[in-house]
């Protein structure tokens, strides 16, 4: 009786909110700009970057043909130590100004990211700041996108969807569903103004804004959280003017690691900033998330002992999957990735221990990352 109680208690939760990231995931309205639109708002894009001499020229290329007046954007790649031929590469783009970290930075940090963002901002002259990563592919109408949002409501802060580049192994078309998930409730969250979340590959923030709430000042020692804990920050001073950009030409395609190791070592990257959070809120679902699949590791675990908890754990992996399923098809829809969905049920038990596991090892352990050992 204890096992049905404890599995209903996490499940029904879980299942609701579900529900309701489905709801606000419909109810988020598509952004279109209209032929007729023309974009004043000046840009600057910034560009942190580690080790990326095989990835940054795809990405300057496709900044390069962006859809705006190349008079409104700035471009700014600030370079993290990198030991390769990033910088150079970069420095082959002349709209591109180079920024290099160890020219202002001699003491060693925890958070080379948030001080590559900071230093590129400082330099930077738009009027707002728009983040990707040096692995990234932008579509052509992607600050046309922010600029519409911008001028046409106070706007301080546009979280943007991400996506994966191609599903070519297994551990791809995890990362992708995986994604697909993190997408769909960024979006969802967002619009019901529920809690904080967003991915720094695809973001924009007002420049003044950013240093109005002390830019990354509380938060800086962590290694993580250049994206969503800055978000909240903002989101806390602003709350009317943090919005969504759900439009399709507004996807960024960013690469998925290539083995489970770098899938893991990633993982517990992002986990290790859960109980960093301001917002109550995202902490309460990002626990009762990571309670409920501790909690059916542990009952499928009890099957070698208790042989009826068997038939338990059947019925608790049906009804997560079929909520999971139900919140994802029309996220799925949204990003043309529907038919990945067939995999999703095989990949329950591999999402169930990673999240155990990376959980876990976000708050108690270490992990590596570009080189760079980080407790």
């Amino acid at each position: 009786m204890l096992w049905l109680l404890f599995t209903c208690c996490l499940l029904m939760p879980y299942t609701v909110l579900l529900l309701l990231y489905r709801y606000w995931w419909n109810k988020t309205k598509d952004i279109a700009a209209t032929n007729e639109f023309t974009a004043t708002t000046r840009f600057s894009i910034l560009i942190p970057a580690r080790n990326e001499e095989q990835n940054i020229t795809d990405c300057l290329r496709s900044i390069e043909q962006l859809n705006y007046p190349k008079e409104l954007i700035e471009v700014i790649v600030v370079d993290d130590f990198s030991d390769d031929a990033t910088v150079a590469t970069a420095r082959q783009f002349p709209f591109v100004k180079v920024i290099e970290l160890k020219d202002q930075l001699s003491e060693k940090i925890n958070s080379y990211k948030k001080k590559a963002i900071e230093a590129g901002i400082a330099a930077a002259t738009g009027e707002y700041i728009v983040t990707t990563d040096a692995d990234c592919i932008v579509p052509v109408n992607w600050l046309r996108n922010f600029a519409f949002i911008i001028q046409q409501q106070p706007t301080v802060f546009i979280a943007a969807p991400v996506d994966m580049k191609e599903e070519s192994s297994a551990i791809k078309v995890f990362q992708s569903l995986d994604f697909l998930s993190l997408q769909g409730i960024t979006a969802a969250s967002v619009a019901a103004g529920f809690h904080s979340m967003c991915n720094g590959a695809n973001l924009c923030y007002r420049k003044d804004a950013f240093y109005a709430v002390d830019g990354f000042k509380g938060v800086d020692h962590i290694a993580s959280g250049d994206d969503m804990l800055l978000m909240h920050k903002l989101y806390k001073q602003y709350p009317s003017e943090v919005h969504y950009c759900k439009a399709a030409d507004s996807i960024v395609l960013t690469n998925p690691v290539e083995t489970v190791a770098a899938f893991f070592r990633q993982r517990i990257r992002w986990a290790s900033k859960a109980d960093k959070y301001d917002d109550k809120r995202i902490f309460a679902v990002l626990l009762l998330v990571y309670l409920l699949n501790a909690w059916l590791l542990v009952l499928a675990i009890s099957c070698l002992f208790i042989n009826n908890n068997l038939q338990l754990l059947l019925l608790a992996l049906g009804i997560k999957t079929v909520a999971e399923l139900f919140f994802l098809f029309p996220v799925a829809g949204f990003y043309q990735k529907t038919k990945l969905l067939l995999w999703f049920p095989l990949a329950q038990p591999f999402h169930i221990v990673y999240t155990v596991i990376a959980g876990w090892l976000g708050k108690f352990g270490k992990y590596e990352w570009k080189g760079r050992t980080v407790k």
